[in-house]
């Protein structure tokens, strides 16, 4: 797998400034680099200002386009591959801004999947369909009386109807794709595929409540599903009844929840982090089907610790990560804030962690990820200064088998497991990886 950059700088990395492009200085450079080795495979001068970027999201090399960037007043297409312009075009007449784009079915009947651009304030939002071939605005912008969208996504029900799912501070609210493209075109050509497809005119409310904060939609197995986070907990609803299926009510979520397989029902677990306050945190893994707790920990919320993950495996659980500080592991003389370790779980044997120390710096993101179907899993760690700052940044990537000699074997739970260090350090390295 191999790695986009986007730098705000004067030059690329290849010794080319922004002035070698006629473009003003600083400008924005899309970069590629070799997921082995980091070598740049190409690079992409680009007027300034940087607004937003979305790649990968069409896994057809077919496709007219491969990564769409908003900057200065333009929305370009870049094929992902060769660093190429597909397109370039002027945003559409009378957008003020945009969140991140859907790719949604080809609507225009051109056999190239299109762009949903979604644009709200405090009086109204809009949505504007463009062509994934040319850039351009298929039919007229649909505005709704609906303000201060926040997230969106398009969401497939089991059905197989598309839904745009909008969140804003008071609730999350559907729109039918096909509503989106009649009111856009009439008579449209939408290769939809969905029968059953909520064809109501407006939105349809789905979780409604005072503190929503983010929105998630359950992956994998049962896409259908929604998981919304509110300031007091995570609800999960039913995305085909819209119905609730559990509530699970906490102090305090700071993060988006993550999901794995803890256990072996095929179902989805989720990974909530709590806030409990005076600088200390509870990691809880929710059953999918229930809400009930399947398994914690309490960490010192060590500053600049990444949300958790995980990775699936062969044998139907997931190896999860989690970034902290287990108290038994403070050492009191050392300041607090410079201490974080990274943890890794093997449901199999729920009362161990492993704990690895080395990563120090300062963290700007982190992904873990499969590398090679069946056998290499891995995280990816890009670090540098912190926000304002200027320095040097690094991605780092190792295979999670590669620190597994050099962790520390930590009993958390009360009963006693007879396995050794080696014999848990043994099943680590024994996993096979799996993306599903």
């Amino acid at each position: 797998m191999d790695v986009l950059f986007l730098l705000k700088n004067t030059e690329g990395t290849q010794n080319k400034s922004c002035a070698d492009k006629g473009l003003p200085s600083p400008c924005v450079f899309v970069v590629a680099v070799d997921g082995t080795d980091g070598h740049t495979l190409w690079e992409r001068a680009l007027d300034p200002e940087f607004h937003w970027a979305q790649c990968g999201m069409d896994e057809d090399t077919g496709t007219a386009w491969h990564c769409l960037l908003s900057h200065l007043n333009n929305i370009t297409a870049i094929n992902k591959y060769t660093g190429d312009i597909i397109w370039q075009q002027p945003w559409p007449t009378g957008l003020q801004s945009s969140l991140p784009v859907l790719s949604v079915p080809d609507q225009d009947g051109d056999r190239v999947k299109d762009v949903v651009l979604v644009a709200s304030d405090y009086t109204q939002t809009q949505l504007v369909l463009l062509s994934g071939r040319l850039g351009t605005q298929i039919g007229s912008t649909v505005i709704l009386d609906f303000t201060n969208v926040t997230s969106h996504r398009l969401h497939k029900v089991k059905n197989g109807s598309l839904n745009i799912l909008l969140q804003k501070d008071t609730g999350v609210y559907g729109l039918a794709l096909l509503t989106v493209a009649a009111k856009a075109k009439a008579g449209m050509n939408a290769d939809l595929k969905d029968k059953n497809a909520n064809t109501a005119d407006g939105l349809v409310p789905i979780f409604e409540s005072e503190t929503v904060r983010m929105l998630r939609t359950k992956e994998a197995d049962d896409s259908s599903n929604l998981l919304v986070m509110t300031q007091k907990g995570v609800v999960l609803i039913d995305g085909t009844k819209l119905q609730l299926q559990w509530r699970f009510n906490t102090s305090s979520v700071p993060s988006q929840p993550s999901f794995g397989h803890f256990n072996k029902d095929g179902v989805l677990d989720v990974v909530v982090e709590e806030d409990l306050g005076n600088n200390t945190k509870r990691i809880i893994i929710l059953d999918g089907k229930s809400g009930g707790v399947l398994w914690e920990v309490s960490l010192l919320a060590a500053a600049n610790s990444p949300r958790s993950a995980s990775v699936y495996t062969t044998n139907s659980f997931s190896v999860f990560m989690f970034w902290g500080l287990l108290p038994s592991e403070f050492n009191s003389s050392e300041s607090f804030n410079s201490d974080r370790r990274f943890y890794m779980l093997h449901p199999l044997y729920s009362n161990v962690l492993l704990e690895y120390s080395s990563v120090m710096d300062h963290i700007i993101t982190f992904k873990a990820t499969l590398m090679e179907r069946g056998r290499h899993a891995a995280y990816l760690l890009l670090m540098g200064p912190d926000k304002g700052a200027e320095g040097t940044v690094v991605l780092k990537k190792r295979k999670l088998k590669q620190d597994v000699p050099f962790c520390k074997v930590l009993q958390i739970g009360t009963s006693g497991a007879s396995e050794t260090s080696e014999d848990i350090k043994e099943a680590f390295s024994r996993l096979r990886f799996s993306d599903e």
